[in-house]
C-alpha cells in the first residue's frame, strides 16, 4: 500500500499462472471464467472487487508480473478521503 498527494495504491501480486493479456478486461465480467482455467470459483470475485473500487471513485489494473516471476499484479488506485 502507498499514499500518493490524492490518491491511496494497493498492490497485490500472487504467483499463479496469471492471466493472459487479452482476457484482462474480461475477467471483470460477473461469471466469466477464462478458458484455460480448470479451477473452482464462480467468476465473480473480481467483478465484486471492481464494483466495490469504482463505487469509492477508484479504478483496478491488471498487469503481469515484471519480476521475472509467473503471476498477476492488481493494482487499486482509490481517492484519499479527508478527515472531517
Amino acid at each position: 500500500m502507498r499514499r500518493g498527494g490524492n490518491h491511496v495504491e494497493i498492490e497485490v501480486a500472487d504467483d499463479g499462472p496469471g492471466i493472459p493479456e487479452d482476457e484482462r478486461t474480461r475477467v471483470f465480467d460477473r461469471f466469466y471464467r477464462g478458458a484455460a482455467t480448470d479451477e473452482e470459483g464462480s467468476g465473480l470475485g473480481l467483478a465484486i472487487v471492481q464494483t466495490v473500487v469504482q463505487n469509492l471513485g477508484g479504478e483496478i489494473r491488471l498487469a503481469g508480473r515484471d519480476d521475472g516471476h509467473s503471476g498477476l499484479v492488481a493494482r487499486i488506485h482509490l481517492p484519499r478521503r479527508r478527515q472531517p
